[in-house]
């Protein structure tokens, strides 16, 4: 860990008091991780960009982040690191002939896109989003952002929850989580 950061349980701590819940949200049976009041926090916010940052591999050139909280977390990891931003957008959100991959879902299929020479082959990438849960679209972002022929350093995440078994789907990626909860 870098000199300056905070420590692990401070920060999961932080977490537990800024990450709100949500039964049965979107549907009857999840229960829905909200990041808004870090969101809100600015000092927290800050506090978890920090030590997010320390645990990330080095020389990192671009940081893809999905569809929408991993825009939202991913940018300030980036403008931290001085590593390019790269979104990862749903079907249709970008202009010209995007690369795309479709997938299944637990309760149905998506499709996510990449625009174009948006990473150049061999470039340091690091995959990031908000949420490891059943492991889906974390997959499907991984093996798009791979069709580019980066050099794929891992994927991080703000939270894990380790009951769904998301990592079972990244069986040859690096993972970082800077929260990870039992469920």
């Amino acid at each position: 860990m870098k000199a300056n950061h905070p420590d692990a349980e401070k920060v999961a701590a932080l977490l537990g008091t800024h990450i709100a819940e949500y039964p049965d949200f979107p549907e009857p049976g999840v229960l829905f991780r909200d990041i808004t009041p870090l969101l809100r926090d600015a000092t927290a916010l800050r506090t978890v960009i920090k030590h997010w940052v320390s645990m990330l591999p080095e020389d990192i050139e671009y940081i893809v982040g999905t569809e929408a909280r991993g825009f939202v977390l991913g940018a300030p990891l980036a403008y931290e690191l001085g590593a390019g931003f790269v979104p990862v957008r749903k079907a249709g959100k970008l202009p010209g002939n995007p690369a795309s991959l479709r997938y299944d879902l637990e309760y149905g299929s998506a499709e996510v896109q990449i625009q174009q020479g948006a990473l150049p082959e061999g470039a340091r990438t690091l995959v990031v989003d908000d949420l490891l849960a059943t492991g889906g679209t974390a997959a499907a972002t991984v093996e798009l952002t791979r069709t580019f022929g980066v050099e794929l350093l891992g994927a991080s995440f703000l939270i894990e929850l380790e009951g769904l078994q998301g990592r079972d789907r990244l069986p040859d990626v690096p993972i970082t989580t800077v929260w990870s909860i039992p469920n």
